[in-house]
Protein backbone atom coordinates (compact mmCIF):
# COMPACT_ATOMS: atom_id res chain seq x y z
CA UNK A 1 0.00 0.00 0.00
CA UNK A 2 0.95 3.67 -0.72
CA UNK A 3 1.33 6.02 1.89
CA UNK A 4 -0.27 8.82 0.53
CA UNK A 5 -4.32 8.26 -1.01
CA UNK A 6 -6.01 11.01 -2.50
CA UNK A 7 -9.87 11.71 -2.88
CA UNK A 8 -10.98 11.90 -6.11
CA UNK A 9 -11.62 15.93 -5.33
CA UNK A 10 -7.64 16.29 -3.68
CA UNK A 11 -6.62 14.29 -7.07
CA UNK A 12 -8.73 16.80 -9.36
CA UNK A 13 -6.65 19.52 -7.09
CA UNK A 14 -3.12 18.20 -7.20
CA UNK A 15 -3.87 17.41 -10.86
CA UNK A 16 -4.31 21.36 -11.80
CA UNK A 17 -1.05 21.84 -9.55
CA UNK A 18 0.87 18.92 -11.54
CA UNK A 19 -0.31 19.35 -15.10
CA UNK A 20 2.94 21.57 -16.32
CA UNK A 21 5.22 19.37 -14.56
CA UNK A 22 3.61 16.38 -16.93
CA UNK A 23 4.10 18.16 -19.67
CA UNK A 24 7.24 19.40 -19.27
CA UNK A 25 8.23 15.42 -18.86
CA UNK A 26 6.65 15.16 -22.17
CA UNK A 27 8.75 17.58 -23.84
CA UNK A 28 12.03 16.68 -22.25
CA UNK A 29 11.54 13.32 -23.05
CA UNK A 30 11.17 14.09 -27.16
CA UNK A 31 14.20 16.69 -26.83
CA UNK A 32 16.11 13.69 -25.51
CA UNK A 33 14.76 10.94 -28.11
CA UNK A 34 15.20 13.30 -30.60
CA UNK A 35 19.43 13.39 -29.62
CA UNK A 36 18.96 9.37 -29.31
CA UNK A 37 19.13 9.32 -25.53
CA UNK A 38 17.58 5.75 -24.23
CA UNK A 39 16.08 6.70 -21.16
CA UNK A 40 15.66 3.28 -19.99
CA UNK A 41 19.63 2.40 -20.55
CA UNK A 42 20.49 6.11 -19.49
CA UNK A 43 22.72 6.05 -23.08
CA UNK A 44 22.79 8.01 -26.41
CA UNK A 45 22.76 5.42 -29.19
CA UNK A 46 26.15 5.50 -30.62
CA UNK A 47 28.23 7.47 -28.15
CA UNK A 48 31.09 6.97 -26.14
CA UNK A 49 30.54 5.77 -22.53
CA UNK A 50 27.25 5.63 -20.64
CA UNK A 51 25.70 8.59 -22.66
CA UNK A 52 28.05 9.71 -25.34
CA UNK A 53 29.96 12.22 -23.51
CA UNK A 54 30.53 11.29 -19.50
CA UNK A 55 27.94 13.91 -18.59
CA UNK A 56 24.28 13.40 -18.63
CA UNK A 57 22.32 16.47 -20.56
CA UNK A 58 21.15 19.02 -18.65
CA UNK A 59 17.11 17.59 -19.94
CA UNK A 60 17.84 14.50 -18.27
CA UNK A 61 18.83 16.31 -15.37
CA UNK A 62 15.44 18.19 -15.43
CA UNK A 63 13.64 15.24 -15.68
CA UNK A 64 14.51 13.73 -13.18
CA UNK A 65 14.15 16.62 -11.02
CA UNK A 66 10.57 16.64 -12.14
CA UNK A 67 9.81 12.71 -11.28
CA UNK A 68 11.61 13.49 -7.61
CA UNK A 69 9.10 16.18 -7.24
CA UNK A 70 6.17 14.36 -8.39
CA UNK A 71 7.13 11.34 -6.49
CA UNK A 72 7.37 13.91 -3.12
CA UNK A 73 3.75 14.86 -4.19
CA UNK A 74 2.43 11.15 -4.00
CA UNK A 75 2.13 10.87 -7.59
CA UNK A 76 2.82 8.18 -9.60
CA UNK A 77 4.34 8.77 -12.68
CA UNK A 78 3.92 5.93 -15.14
CA UNK A 79 4.53 6.84 -19.05
CA UNK A 80 7.21 9.85 -19.00
CA UNK A 81 6.93 10.14 -23.18
CA UNK A 82 2.62 9.63 -23.12
CA UNK A 83 2.34 12.22 -19.81
CA UNK A 84 0.28 9.08 -18.22
CA UNK A 85 0.27 9.76 -14.16
CA UNK A 86 -1.44 7.58 -11.41
CA UNK A 87 -3.17 8.88 -8.16
CA UNK A 88 -3.74 6.50 -5.40
CA UNK A 89 -6.91 6.09 -3.90
CA UNK A 90 -8.75 3.67 -1.12
CA UNK A 91 -12.46 2.88 -2.15
CA UNK A 92 -15.10 2.69 -0.26
CA UNK A 93 -15.14 -1.08 -0.51
CA UNK A 94 -11.33 -0.21 1.57
CA UNK A 95 -9.18 -1.63 -2.05
CA UNK A 96 -6.62 0.67 -3.07
CA UNK A 97 -6.53 1.37 -6.87
CA UNK A 98 -5.55 4.56 -8.81
CA UNK A 99 -7.23 6.91 -10.69
CA UNK A 100 -5.45 7.63 -13.56
CA UNK A 101 -5.04 10.61 -16.02
CA UNK A 102 -2.51 11.17 -18.71
CA UNK A 103 -2.03 14.44 -20.94
CA UNK A 104 -4.71 14.88 -23.17
CA UNK A 105 -7.33 14.45 -20.85
CA UNK A 106 -9.28 17.11 -19.17
CA UNK A 107 -10.22 15.65 -16.15
CA UNK A 108 -9.75 12.68 -13.98
CA UNK A 109 -12.23 10.73 -15.91
CA UNK A 110 -10.86 6.80 -15.08
CA UNK A 111 -9.14 5.04 -12.67
CA UNK A 112 -8.03 1.14 -12.04
CA UNK A 113 -6.83 -1.90 -10.34
CA UNK A 114 -3.77 -1.61 -9.44
CA UNK A 115 -2.83 -5.25 -11.01
CA UNK A 116 -5.12 -4.18 -13.98
CA UNK A 117 -2.99 -1.27 -15.10
CA UNK A 118 -3.60 0.97 -17.89
CA UNK A 119 -5.82 -1.59 -20.26
CA UNK A 120 -8.05 -2.15 -16.88
CA UNK A 121 -8.64 1.20 -16.93
CA UNK A 122 -12.62 2.20 -15.83
CA UNK A 123 -15.20 5.23 -15.98
CA UNK A 124 -14.81 6.82 -13.00
CA UNK A 125 -18.66 6.89 -12.65
CA UNK A 126 -18.03 3.40 -12.14
CA UNK A 127 -15.71 4.04 -8.51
Amino acid sequence: MHTRHFSLDEARQELTAVHALVSKLAELKGVLDARGWDLQRHTYFGGRGPNGDGTFPPEMEQLVEIVRALDKRGVIVKSIGQGLIDFPHIRTTGEEVYLCWRLGEDDILWWHAIEDGFPGRRRIDEL
